[in-house]
């Protein structure tokens, strides 16, 4: 059935708006007018921007952005329809205005925002349409959003910190490897017909240069099929719960980045935790969600089981312990803020020292990695340069 949107006045001169479903701009009409309502304008709502702005993902940053502006709006006391229609309007973003508006005519309509926001799940996550949903049944929205909006601002940081972390060392590793692979298959075999008019006794590390160069010539198309190959079955095999499950695992056992990947998580747990707790949604509830946030399968399968216990009458802080998957740090700040009433606190302060406990690591591991990286390479370069020149030393040696 289509949907329209509509303006009408009420017996009192008061402007409304919203949206229906009917089979025809007639039968609203008659619909608006057996609800006492007078329309002035009814126009199709355009399902096909609706269904276009469905489809629409915002970025990360932008999404923040636009919750940070609602959540100013929503707090200093704009009606809902009102707010979103005032950042839409400021949003320089096409996409994010044909988001806001669809849901803006949603709401217009009676729809709650958490529902408005479901037709979209490309841009509004189960976490996000979630806390919508607690804020506006506590009547706690503008607060809410604006935690919302310090919690995607916290990822985004965090996102770029480990971001510039790996792109130096990547980039560094692309570059001397195209180096490389251009001196192996261009560069080596021009030399090598030099060499080989000479009729001279090879240096034994120009004869193994020029071996390393004629088996990546004759294997080069092979290797790059099997890489192609073991990149397509890594996909496939990680579409299977249980293959993922164990790659996690095996992840998180890794001496430096299972300690990053598990503070990253950590933090994203306790951070969801703290945002649905102090927004007044149930325990049990608040961490059936943070569960879902968790990246990690087997950290993910210890909160579930640890919301288990927490059903069955554990306390979180147990219930947490007992799964031994979780840094103390968290399980000790937990116990304290069960004992002294303030839990909400306790897990945000867990959240920001697992937070900045990733930070100091991924710092590390840059300062670290980065000249390894230079003087590996560099080592690689330098053994190239040699195989290259040690030959023309000697036949100079010879001539004199």
């Amino acid at each position: 059935m289509p949907s329209f949107r509509y303006e009408a006045v009420d017996g009192a001169g008061r402007a409304q708006r919203g949206l229906l479903d009917a089979a025809s701009a007639r039968a609203v009409r008659d619909q608006l007018r057996g609800d006492g309502l007078f329309p002035t304008a009814i126009e199709p709502a355009g399902a096909g921007r609706s269904a276009h702005a469905a489809t629409t993902r915002l970025a990360p940053p932008l999404l923040a952005l636009l919750t940070r502006q609602l959540a100013t709006l929503v707090a200093s006391g704009m009606p809902l329809d009102q707010a979103l229609a005032a950042v839409a309007e400021q949003s320089d973003q096409p996409r994010a205005a044909r988001v806001l508006t669809a849901i803006r005519e949603q709401v217009a309509a009676g729809e709650p925002l958490a529902a408005a926001l479901s037709r979209f799940p490309r841009s509004f996550s189960d976490l996000y349409r979630g806390l919508v949903a607690v804020g506006a049944e506590s009547g706690q929205l503008g607060g809410v959003l604006s935690r919302l909006a310090d919690y995607l601002e916290a990822r985004q940081v965090l996102r770029a910190q480990f971001t510039a972390a790996l792109i130096y060392p990547a980039l560094i590793t692309v570059i001397a490897l195209a180096v490389i692979a251009t001196l192996l298959l261009y560069v080596v075999p021009q030399i090598v017909a030099v060499y080989q008019q000479s009729r001279q006794a090879l240096p034994f590390l120009t004869r193994a240069l020029i071996a390393t160069s004629d088996f990546l010539r004759a294997t080069g198309v092979y290797w790059l099929a099997a890489a192609a190959l073991l990149v397509t079955g890594a996909v496939l095999l990680l579409r299977n719960e249980s293959w993922r499950e164990r790659w996690h695992a095996l992840l998180l056992r890794a001496p430096v980045a299972g300690n990053v990947l598990r503070g990253l998580d950590t933090a994203r747990f306790a951070s969801t935790l703290a945002i649905l707790t102090g927004s007044g949604a149930p325990l049990l509830r608040a961490l059936e969600t943070a569960a879902a946030v968790v990246w990690a399968r087997p950290m993910r399968r210890a909160a579930q089981a640890a919301a288990g216990l927490v059903r069955e009458g554990v306390s979180l802080a147990r219930a947490l312990a007992s799964q031994r998957m979780f840094p103390p740090l968290l399980v000790h700040l937990v116990a304290n803020g069960e004992q002294s009433g303030q839990l909400p606190a306790m897990l945000d302060r867990a959240a920001r020292e697992q937070e900045q406990d990733v930070e100091r690591r991924l710092t590390w591991l840059a300062a670290l990695v980065q000249p390894l990286l230079i003087v590996f390479m560099g080592a690689i370069v330098l053994v190239l340069v040699l195989a290259v020149m040690l030959p023309i030393v000697s036949m100079n040696q010879l001539i004199r």
